[in-house]
Parts: structure tokens; C-alpha cells; sequence
């Protein structure tokens, strides 16, 4: 029976060692260094975990920037559906949301990652050390863990550390290390699924306001167009976030273009004519009145004072005193609002890893090591990465699976 080492009790880990477990051909023993298990399930979705999508996985592949392809064998291997079945058999009925967003009917994330811990150690041939790796040396048959307690001997390992982001919940980024020191090449890290910086005080000024059926368009300065949605989006202190804004940043690159063009569109279910007619509505009904009034029932209240200063309107100007000019500035703000996106925030608060262990020197039909014999790899550790809607898991459980059965399937 081989001895298997698994670094990581998250997604990726615990889900691998439920399919080594399940074949009952190998000792696994789980190192976890927080004190329970699951600690970033715990916090995703908002608390709530959005396991995965109802999505096919061909479907799926759209929602994957980078990595698509080589994750063709793991998602087809342990596919949505499996998914949904593994948990509903767990003891975690599903329900499907917006989007075709999978969630527990309770609403909570700690029951997703205690049931998955529960699984993962009800096989007897699965053990837990709450202990961190220091450190991975050796290759095939041979290799050696240090912990602060111990030194240990295993046949086999599997990375499964996660990324750098969220570091109180474990993801530190020390997988990328253990990986750099045994020979793999580590494209460079950079956030995703993240907020956006902006230049301009808007959004500071809109801060708390979250804006629904919202339309984005980003460009790059040179006009090309890199990104579209349409959704729901967040004004903040620093600059915008929200499911929108998370999707689009991880089509963004800030190391090849200084900055990109954001353009909102706040009443994307009117025309510029119809909207103008809207206003000209309301104007009418409240002639006298000053301007900043007379559009309360058109925008939110937070955002009204920024808006109209934007389009360089007198808020107190009354509104039989406005020009078609300045009118239809507001109308093609409202239409075409711009903002300037200049960097993203911190890695640390990022949802996911852009970057990590390079892809090519990685097996997809095994999660294997192409450069270190019974080395494997598996979730947010490797250089692949999706969008909001539960695919980011749905990758960490199905090269979690593929890794833990591929590493049982040896000593068949």
C-alpha cells in the first residue's frame, strides 16, 4: 500500500482524499494547518459556498480564461452532476439559484466543508495531522515532509495548498514554493475575480451603492474592446466591485496596458431617445423645481449629486432653466458612464489566483508531475482560473478527484 501525502485540507485536498479513500489502496495522511478543515470553503459565496453550476462541461469551458483545455479530463472525469451527487449523498441537499448557481438549501458554507471533512475521514485508511509543511524534498518512493513537529516519509505526494489569496484562511502561497523547489516553473501570480481601482472620486463619492441590471463595457485606451456584461456591480471607497466587475477583472492584465476604460451603462433597457423622453417626463412634472429634485424618481439618491456634477450641471439650477444641451449631457452620461480602472486591489483579497504552477509541466489525465514522478498537483495551486458561479470549485473538486484516483489507481 503506498503512503500518500496530502498538503491541504481544502477543496482540492479533502475531495482527493475522499477518492484514494474510496479505492482503499493507499495511506493518506492529510496535513492541514489551520485547526479544522475547509477553513476558505467556509467563506465562499459570501458564507454561503456556491459549490457549483448546472452548467455542462463543455458549457463550463466558457467560464474558464485560462486553463480550459487541460482541465477537459478532470471536469469529464468528476463532472458537475457527480458533484451535486456526491454532496446530496453527503447530507447536503442543493438548490439551484440565478445563473445556474448550485448552493446548500441552507445557506451555509460550514455545512458543505464539514460534510466533505467528515467523508474524507470516515475512510480508515485516511488520517489528519493539523501540522504545516516547512517543506517537500526528494522524488519518487522517496520523498520527505518537515512539519515543526516531525519529519516524514512518503511514496507518493499531492500539493493542494491552494493560492495566495485569503491568507488567514491557510492560502499563503506556500505550494508555489514547495512547487519552485522541486524543479516547477511558476508563472507569476497575480489577482482575479477582484475590485477594481479607478482614478476618478465617482465612485467614492456613490460609495455603498450597489447597482443592479447594470451594463459594462471595458477597452483598452487603444479602444479595443476586452470585456462586456450586463449585472450587478458595487461602488466603493476606492473604486467599483460587485459579480460584474469580479468577472471582468479576469480578463485584465494591467502588466501589458496602464489602464482600461470602464463604460457603464445605468439604463441599459432605454434607448438615448427614450431616455430623453423619461427625463423630458419628469421635467415636465416638476418644472419648478431644482434639478437635483426633479430626477429622484430616474437614479438612486446616492447617486444623483455625482452624476449631475459629472455632466457639469447645477444641481440647484431649476429645471425650466435647462438647456437641450445640458440634457442630453446627462442622457449620454447615463448612457456612457466613464471610469478609468488602474490597477486591481490587493492580491490578499482577491477571490482567486491568476498564475501558478505552470500547466505544461503537469499531466491533465493524471494531475501528475511531467518532471517529478509521483508529484501531483491539484485546485487553485495551478495556473487555471474561472469566473464567479461556483466553476472555481468546480475545478478544486475535480482535480482534486482526478489527482486522489489517479494516485490509488498506481498500485492496482
Amino acid at each position: 500500500m503506498l503512503n500518500v501525502a496530502i498538503i491541504g485540507a481544502g477543496a482540492a485536498g479533502l475531495m482527493a482524499a475522499c477518492a484514494a479513500g474510496e479505492s482503499g489502496n493507499a495511506a493518506v495522511t492529510l496535513f492541514e494547518k489551520n485547526s479544522y478543515c475547509g477553513k476558505k470553503i467556509g467563506i465562499t459565496g459570501k458564507g454561503r459556498c456556491n459549490v457549483t453550476n448546472t452548467a455542462s462541461v463543455e458549457e463550463m469551458l466558457r467560464f474558464i480564461p485560462r486553463g480550459s483545455k487541460f482541465l477537459l479530463s478532470a471536469l469529464h472525469t468528476f463532472p458537475p452532476e457527480e458533484l451535486r451527487r456526491f454532496f446530496e449523498d453527503c447530507g447536503v441537499p442543493l438548490k439551484t439559484e440565478r445563473g445556474g448557481r448550485v448552493f446548500p438549501v441552507s445557506d451555509k458554507a460550514a455545512d458543505v466543508a464539514s460534510a466533505l471533512t467528515r467523508k474524507a475521514l470516515s475512510f480508515p485508511t485516511v488520517s489528519l495531522k493539523k501540522e504545516a509543511v516547512l517543506s517537500v524534498e526528494g522524488s519518487e518512493g522517496a520523498f520527505r515532509i518537515r512539519t515543526p513537529r516531525s519529519e516524514y516519509g512518503f511514496d507518493r505526494v499531492l500539493i493542494a495548498t491552494g493560492g495566495a489569496s485569503y491568507p488567514a484562511t491557510g492560502s499563503d502561497g506556500d505550494g508555489y514554493l514547495f512547487a519552485e523547489r522541486l524543479g516547477h516553473r511558476i508563472v507569476p501570480l497575480r489577482p482575479s475575480l477582484i475590485p477594481l481601482l479607478t482614478r476618478e472620486k465617482f465612485p467614492a463619492e456613490c460609495m455603498g451603492l450597489s447597482l443592479k441590471n447594470t451594463a459594462l463595457r471595458v477597452e483598452t485606451e487603444g479602444g479595443k474592446r476586452v470585456y462586456e456584461d450586463f449585472g450587478e456591480m458595487l461602488f466603493c471607497h476606492f473604486g467599483v466591485s460587485g459579480p460584474m466587475i469580479l468577472s471582468a477583472s479576469a480578463y485584465l492584465d494591467f502588466d501589458r496596458e496602464k489602464q482600461y476604460r470602464l463604460y457603464l451603462d445605468l439604463k441599459p433597457a432605454l434607448s438615448e431617445e427614450e431616455l430623453d423622453k423619461r427625463i423630458l417626463s419628469d421635467f415636465s412634472e416638476n418644472i419648478n423645481r431644482d434639478l437635483v429634485n426633479a430626477v429622484s424618481r430616474l437614479y438612486p439618491q446616492k447617486m444623483i449629486r455625482p452624476l449631475l456634477k459629472s455632466a457639469g450641471l447645477d444641481e440647484r439650477k431649476k429645471v425650466h432653466l435647462i438647456t437641450r444641451a445640458e440634457r442630453l449631457r446627462l442622457v449620454r452620461l447615463t448612457k456612457e458612464l466613464s471610469l478609468t480602472a488602474v490597477g486591481f486591489a490587493p492580491l490578499e483579497g482577491a477571490i482567486i489566483t491568476r498564475g501558478g504552477v505552470d500547466l505544461k509541466e503537469i499531466s491533465p489525465k493524471t494531475m501528475e508531475s511531467r518532471l517529478v514522478k509521483g508529484l501531483y498537483f491539484a485546485g487553485e495551486v495551478l495556473d487555471a482560473d474561472a469566473l464567479t458561479g461556483g466553476f472555481n470549485l468546480q475545478i478544486a473538486f475535480s482535480t482534486g478527484y482526478l489527482a486522489g484516483k489517479s494516485i490509488s489507481q498506481e498500485v492496482l
